[in-house]
């Protein structure tokens, strides 16, 4: 019986050890068969999810890794990494499976650090947002077909911009990329606080904004995000981190960096990105980290250039635990949704406002901070905070808003200029439904291997 089950079980639930995992460029294929073999081996800390499909229609695999890894817990932050946007991008898709790998086997070996992280963050790596581009991708360092994916489209280029016009911003859902499609139903469904996308053909840490209209956030030369202090200390946090980065001049063929890092907007600009829009519409601080001088380094430098980034990539998800978080509670001491959670002095383009649990973040450096926050028919509560620096401790300061309801005669308060209203290129997101790519499908193949590995574990006990 035992080995007519072996012989039944698909070839990657062999329980193939995550220690097994080369240092190479594994294809689409190998990848999803090693998320597969990741998640059903360690089902209490991993969840594997797929978001989409490509334009080509191959899945976009999300592996959620945690210690409640199939959905999100009030107060515990979620992070995420994204590889490959750009096909021929390729170092990301290696040093994202490298790191999950060393996440899984350092909380197996009870390491104080990843027991901490892994209690704390709920962590969402996508090792290719652009599979169809890998697959046509040459190895050429420099340019190279494969950028683009399976229409031709650089992703990068394709999200909403808010400095792009009105016309520009509402452009319908379903003229997007498949691909961009997916992310943007990933950004409604998960509460993001931290993000990085990782890239090539550079060494620095970009952030935002990556573009401008020419208003008050160009200012010598860069576009000025409100959050502009934290933007710079999460890309410094990644640059000083490196082995190299932060020297600043690594690359031949590109401009030296102060400190190994760059205003995107001061870089180039770029319509159109996806930092712009995490931060912008998806209450996400997200950076871009171009890791590699050349965009498809040979294989044999494959560990050289995981070491010179492992530390780096550890310490950014931490940054995740920067600032303030915890709920809003109306009257009646019920968690409520889109309440607007401003900071004196960061006037946002979208406010920030709680998701369905009644949780905000938000990522701030250690100092003094007075918070406004406004719900309709309550009075609106303003706070002076005093925030530690987080990180060390795994937590942000946890502070709940409790709000008054006001009598009827008052409600106008509510809606006088001291309250922010989203405007509507704020709801092009905020008002769509999570009916888009569903991002918790169910797998035969999983839900298979699954049950079959509890038949076998108990045969072997």
């Amino acid at each position: 019986m035992l080995s007519l089950l072996l012989f039944l079980l698909p070839p990657f639930f062999l329980f193939t050890p995550t220690w097994a995992l080369e240092f190479r460029y594994h294809n689409n294929h190998e990848i999803e068969q090693y998320l597969k073999q990741v998640s059903t081996s360690n089902p209490d800390i991993t969840h594997l999810y797929s978001i989409g499909q490509s334009s080509k229609g191959q899945q976009l695999w999300v592996l959620a890794l945690g210690v409640s890894p199939h959905q999100h817990t009030v107060g515990i932050p979620e992070f995420k990494y994204v590889g490959n946007m750009h096909g021929n991008e390729v170092l990301g898709r290696v040093l994202l499976l490298q790191l999950i790998d060393e996440l899984v086997r350092s909380y197996r070996s009870n390491e104080t650090w990843s027991l901490r992280l892994l209690n704390s963050t709920r962590i969402h790596i996508l090792p290719t947002m652009n599979p169809d581009g890998f697959d046509v991708a040459d190895k050429d360092c420099y340019n190279g077909q494969g950028r683009y994916n399976g229409n031709g489209i650089d992703l990068n280029r394709d999200f909403p911009d808010a400095f792009a016009g009105v016309q520009s911003q509402q452009v319908f859902e379903e003229r997007r990329e498949a691909e961009v499609q997916a992310v943007i139903g990933w950004l409604r469904t998960e509460s993001f606080v931290l993000s990085a996308n990782l890239h090539g053909g550079a060494v620095v840490a970009s952030y935002p904004y990556d573009n401008s209209n020419g208003g008050s956030e160009l200012v010598g030369g860069a576009s000025i995000a409100p959050d502009n202090d934290v933007f710079v200390h999460l890309a410094k946090e990644y640059s000083n981190k490196h082995a190299s980065m932060y020297q600043g001049n690594l690359c031949m063929d590109s401009r030296p960096f102060l400190e190994g890092i760059t205003n995107g907007f001061q870089w180039y600009r770029l319509e159109g990105g996806m930092q712009d829009y995490n931060y912008v519409w998806g209450q996400c601080l997200e950076i871009t980290l171009e890791l590699s001088c050349c965009k498809y380094p040979p294989a044999r430098e494959l560990p050289a250039l995981w070491n010179d980034n492992k530390k780096a990539l550890l310490a950014y998800i931490q940054q995740v635990h920067l600032g303030v978080k915890g709920q809003v509670f109306d009257g009646s001491g019920v968690p409520v949704e889109n309440a607007v959670v401003e900071v004196r002095g960061r006037r946002n383009i979208c406010p920030f406002r709680t998701n369905q649990l009644g949780e905000y973040y938000r990522l701030l450096l250690p100092g003094n901070y007075t918070f406004t926050v406004t719900y309709p028919g309550h009075e609106v509560l303003t706070k002076t905070l005093s925030v530690p620096y987080g990180p060390d401790q795994y937590s942000a300061l946890k502070h709940d808003f409790l709000l008054r309801r006001i009598a009827r005669t008052t409600r106008r308060t509510v809606g006088s200029a001291t309250q922010t209203d989203a405007t509507p290129t704020c709801n092009y997101t905020l008002q769509q439904k999570a009916g888009g790519p569903m991002n918790r499908p169910t797998w035969s193949s999983l839900a298979i291997g699954l049950s079959m590995a509890a038949v076998l574990q108990s045969l072997i006990d």
